[in-house]
């Protein structure tokens, strides 16, 4: 039986004129709770609108869900004279130092976290998978480790940070991994190591709360599930669908092997923060590493791989032919990051670039 998934993504709120980023995100989200409730909300920056989808249990619903959240967003967005822009970075405007957002818990984390929060002007997407209890989402965790470079080039969409090309195809991730608890998690023994570890760097400091564990895969403080952090925010509400279908997919295959007894494998941590470098440098059209051997593939050869790793789980969840679909397209059509760049080459202006990632309402 396919596992609940869902999602919860974040979005730039932009000018229509200049299409730079503007602090306008409490407004929005204010706006949008109408329709949304409690699944919007204002995050760290306020650049940046969340919402999330319900849990769902099949792929049509959940591209449903994303699709009509998405609507929603937006719809909020146009009343308040603004736009949203699914990006993984901010491709035009001041974002330094970042307007933080009001709130106690953000002006703690101003003091404890000082010239970090400032440049955290970054979108994401975060894919929850159902999970039945702690201890199999840290033995889970550890079999999606090798998959996660993999992951991110395929997820790849933010090569623009305030008015230049970095050069890179997912800058958010070079941007994310300077926090002290962030990127490729360690390998966990079990639930007991990992709050050990997790209680040492709260104790030390360098977490400010649990809330501050931003590995890209952990047990969810809050939800029974295992969440998965490493995307940039999907251009389009069907890249997210297949995207979590894709992550869905790898989580029973890893639960599966986890029932078997089968250990995970475990590539040393500084072969995994190579591969998310080249990853992040080049996503898809670049070379990686096979983390478990050492061998140089392509991410695309990578890519094909996962597939192939993850088939029996989504013929059981009957998601086969969509993701398949969806893994080519971004094969033959590109990343979000290689979309982002096309725009900008048709007339050499970044406003066009912003234009293409704009939600729309309907």
């Amino acid at each position: 039986m396919a596992l609940r998934f869902g999602i919860e993504e974040e979005y730039f709120v932009v000018d229509p004129v200049s299409r730079e980023v503007v602090p306008r995100a409490a407004a929005v989200v204010r706006r949008a709770t109408a329709a949304l409730g409690e699944r919007t909300s204002t995050e760290l920056v306020d650049f940046l609108a969340e919402a999330k989808t319900p849990p769902c249990d099949d792929l049509d619903k959940l591209a449903e869900q994303i699709r009509s959240m998405r609507s929603a967003m937006a719809a909020a967005a146009a009343a308040e004279g603004v736009r949203l822009a699914a990006t993984g970075t901010p491709v035009l405007g001041e974002v330094i130092p970042a307007p933080i957002s009001a709130g106690a818990r953000y002006a703690e984390s101003l003091a404890v976290y000082r010239g970090l929060d400032d440049e955290q002007s970054i979108c994401s997407c975060h894919v929850h998978v159902e999970m039945p209890d702690r201890e199999r989402a840290i033995q889970v965790g550890n079999h999606l480790r090798p998959w996660l470079p993999t992951l991110v080039a395929l997820a790849a969409n933010s090569p623009y940070w305030a008015g230049r090309d970095t050069g890179h195809a997912c800058w958010r991730v070079m941007a994310w991994a300077r926090w002290p608890v962030a990127g490729p998690p360690p390998f966990f023994e079990s639930a007991a190591h990992y709050d050990d570890l997790v209680g040492t760097l709260l104790d030390c400091g360098a977490l400010m709360d649990t809330g501050t564990i931003f590995w890209d895969v952990r047990p969810s403080a809050r939800l029974p599930t295992v969440e998965i952090r490493l995307a940039d925010v999907a251009p389009t509400a069907g890249d997210a669908a297949v995207f979590a279908a894709l992550i869905r997919a790898l989580v029973q295959v890893s639960a599966a092997a986890v029932d078997a007894g089968e250990r995970a494998p475990d590539p040393p941590q500084e072969m995994l923060r190579a591969a998310y470098w080249l990853a992040a440098r080049d996503g898809l059209a670049g070379t990686g590493v096979d983390v478990c051997t050492g061998r140089p593939a392509g991410f695309r050869e990578l890519a094909g791989d996962l597939l192939a790793h993850v088939l029996p789980a989504l013929r059981d969840s009957g998601d086969l032919a969509a993701v398949v679909r969806g893994v080519r397209r971004l094969l033959t059509g590109g990343t979000g990051a290689e979309r982002q760049r096309g725009a900008y080459r048709r007339r050499g202006r970044l406003t066009d670039v912003v234009d293409a990632a704009i939600l729309r309402d309907r």
